[in-house]
């Protein structure tokens, strides 16, 4: 059974027109058992596409197809740097994924010049539960035999079998139909004939359907500022990086049968899954090593008496309420964590926000220091933040002087460790209206005539295309 070993999707960012939830419905439209995921440089899409697998019935395989520098991760010099080759790289286990995610934060913390770059010696650093596979054209070994370095392909595949074992690295073969892929699946057979380095069949899926990629030309000319018809210099002069059938690839590759059947090999020995539902928090030293929710209860009842002088009754049964919810459900040690780091700011004169968000309605919170609103007077509601009916991980929302909220997240590092310490990302989407605005753009439209379009489209939040054709008669006349 074949498997698509080398999918770009949305999350390549203005590359990849593979929006998640629709890929893997093509997939299992087709018959797949199985897909991978391998953005360009990055591991945004890994959860959701692992999700989108998971609920049509296909093995999803993590990847990425990482950006490896000419020489070191740590070089940066225009004339000799800018240039860096692509690399596939897919998790076979739990300890694959872990090096993956660090070589791609590696390669955004230590190595970004232009792309996030890995390099040679963090590869061999951590290689382990990965395969490898040496990618597309801009490969380092397709990039040798294309300047007619054999030797150097050789020895380039030599060692990148030896790093990641001879059942790990398999040599990638494409054909879309461009001459360089011609001339490289040539060296590649010679290369695996010599080497007994297996081949394996790939399509570099961007776009989901044929007729796709005219989308994707388009994200291509948004991102590098180009109309289309222009040379962008990330043209691919072919419409065949679609999610292609079994019986197209084998038809595509039917000189070398074995490099289909090996995908299958692969999605075999790649087995990882994520754990979802387990909620696993920093340990909080207590003083003197007193139980935990002891020592919470303790903070929390000083600070009840400092906040409230002559607190009513229901005052305190609503604290001890809350108390015994968050013990129950296992969030003692976050209110301490939570606690600690904002009690380090204030301490330090940096600013801290009163409390927003649901976390506002808990009066543990506002008796421990975590907020500064009283939710009793406000007839706040505690279950709005933590609700023993519906299990889910709480979330305070703490606001800190943007000047200085590095100072906290370094004490948060420092104390529990860089590897207990992220941050996470937010994207930037194009809304209805600068949509069409940028596709007019690349299409070469008067911006006047886009923006009287994009005009027409009706001013509601998250409204889609379709949406908007369907409510605004101007819109459907245009």
């Amino acid at each position: 059974m074949f498997t698509h070993l080398h999918v770009h999707t949305e999350f390549s960012l203005l590359d990849g027109a593979c929006r998640i939830e629709q890929l893997v419905l093509k997939a299992k439209e087709l018959g797949m058992q199985s897909l991978a995921v391998t953005d360009h440089g990055n591991m945004y899409g890994a959860v959701d596409f692992y999700k989108a697998c998971k609920r049509n019935g296909i093995k999803p395989i993590i990847g990425c197809e990482v950006y490896v520098a000419p020489r070191t991760r740590f070089d940066k010099e225009k004339v000799l740097d800018k240039d860096y080759n692509h690399l596939i790289l897919l998790c076979r286990n739990e300890t694959g994924y872990r090096n993956l995610i660090k070589l791609v934060s590696m390669s955004f913390t230590e190595g970004y010049y232009y792309k996030p770059r890995v390099d040679h010696d963090i590869l061999e650093k951590y290689h382990d539960g990965l395969l490898c596979l040496s990618a597309c054209l801009a490969g380092e070994i397709p990039q040798a035999l294309l300047r007619k370095d054999y030797e150097e392909a050789k020895r380039t595949a030599l060692w990148y079998r030896d790093v990641f074992g001879a059942d790990n690295y398999y040599l990638e073969i494409q054909d879309h139909g461009l001459e360089e892929q011609r001339t490289v699946k040539e060296g590649l057979k010679r290369l695996s004939a010599e080497t007994d380095i297996p081949l394996t069949a790939t399509n570099d899926v961007h776009y989901i359907e044929q007729q796709d990629s005219k989308i994707q030309q388009v994200l291509i000319c948004i991102a590098t500022n180009h109309i289309l018809g222009e040379d962008t210099g990330l043209e691919f002069h072919s419409e065949e990086f679609y999610l292609k059938s079994e019986e197209e690839m084998r038809a595509l590759f039917s000189d070398v049968p074995e490099a289909v059947d090996n995908t299958a090999t692969i999605a075999e020995k790649c087995c990882f899954d994520f754990e979802f539902g387990n909620t696993k928090l920093p340990f909080f030293a207590t003083p003197n090593g007193e139980d935990h929710f002891e020592y919470f209860r303790k903070c929390c009842y000083d600070g009840f008496y400092k906040r409230y002088k002559n607190p009513p009754a229901e005052y305190a049964e609503r604290l001890e309420y809350e108390l015994n919810t968050v013990n129950k459900m296992g969030y003692t040690d976050y209110y301490l964590i939570v606690a600690d780091f904002v009690s380090y700011a204030k301490g330090r004169g940096i600013p801290v926000g009163p409390g927003r968000g649901s976390g506002a309605g808990s009066i543990a919170a506002y008796c421990i220091g975590i907020t500064d609103i009283d939710p009793m007077h406000y007839n706040l509601l505690f279950e709005r933040f933590l609700n023993p009916e519906r299990v889910s991980m709480p979330d305070f929302d703490i606001d800190f002087c943007y000047e200085r909220r590095q100072e906290v997240i370094d004490y948060v590092t420092q104390k529990y460790g860089a590897d207990h310490v992220a941050q996470i990302v937010t994207f930037g989407t194009l809304q209805t209206r600068a949509a069409i605005r940028d596709v007019g753009r690349v299409m070469g439209m008067p911006y006047a005539s886009v923006d009287t379009v994009a005009k027409l489209v009706p001013n509601e939040f998250k409204i889609t295309i379709d949406d908007a054709v369907k409510k605004s008669k101007e819109l459907r006349m245009n």
